[in-house]
């Protein structure tokens, strides 16, 4: 699949497109882990082509660093991963990913319906887009930070759906409670823990990928999509 470029209101970026056998279909934009468009974030983005989907995964970091694309396999790399996280601006990547979402809508394969997908850190700014784009339905996988994030609740208009890991190392139960306690009660909101389950649940080869629950988000997951991205 290609790289493409996006024109954004800073600049233009990279992004990693994976097409679907059959069009026209709806579009997900995926907002990748601290890791950069790696090859997870790019097996993410064709198993969602495989199901249906134009799937799109921005390069978040490009004002930083363009073209990162690192593992969590050595401890250098956790801190360059790190270090990337904490440098990196939500604000404007939230500018990206709406970029993104207006670019796919356009494609000329495309229905017009379009939702964002995140993990980690892009779990975050799938739980940002619900509040801050017109994105039709967003999934976030443990996100990061959602506590934080609890006092937009009121502009999410369309579905989200969270993925939560009981124990999220860096998401502590603390913070989780705060975070159902506040969307307790919201008609949009879909909230699925994980118990025993840590960060990354998801992430194949990952140090807590877990397959019976990886499995059971992604099915949750692509149901969700097609539910709320038909035409």
């Amino acid at each position: 699949m290609p790289d493409i470029t996006i024109d954004g209101a800073d600049g233009s970026f990279a992004a990693y497109l994976a097409l679907p056998e059959a069009t026209p279909a709806p579009a997900v934009v995926v907002s990748q882990e601290i890791f950069g468009v790696n090859k997870v974030m790019r097996d993410a983005c064709d198993w969602l082509a495989g199901e249906g989907f134009i799937t799109c995964c921005p390069d978040l970091f490009w004002r930083i660093e363009p073209g990162i694309q690192i593992t969590d396999q050595t401890e250098a790399e956790w801190a360059r991963a790190f270090e990337l996280f904490q440098a990196f601006d939500v604000d404007k990547g939230i500018e990206d990913l709406k970029a993104t979402l207006a670019s796919c809508r356009d494609h000329g394969s495309a229905t017009g319906k379009a939702g964002s997908i995140g993990y980690c850190l892009g779990g975050k700014m799938a739980f940002l887009m619900a509040t801050r784009s017109d994105s039709d339905c967003n999934v976030s996988y443990y996100g990061v930070g959602l506590d934080e994030l609890v006092g937009e609740k009121d502009q999410i208009s369309k579905p989200l759906m969270l993925h939560v890991a009981e124990n999220d190392q860096f998401f502590p139960a603390e913070a989780q409670a705060k975070l159902k306690a506040g969307l307790e009660g919201h008609a949009q909101v879909t909230y699925h823990l994980y118990k025993g389950q840590d960060h990354a649940f998801a992430r194949p080869k990952g140090a807590h990928f877990n397959q019976a629950s990886a499995e059971l988000a992604n099915g949750r997951t692509i149901s969700f999509l097609r539910e709320h991205l038909a035409s």
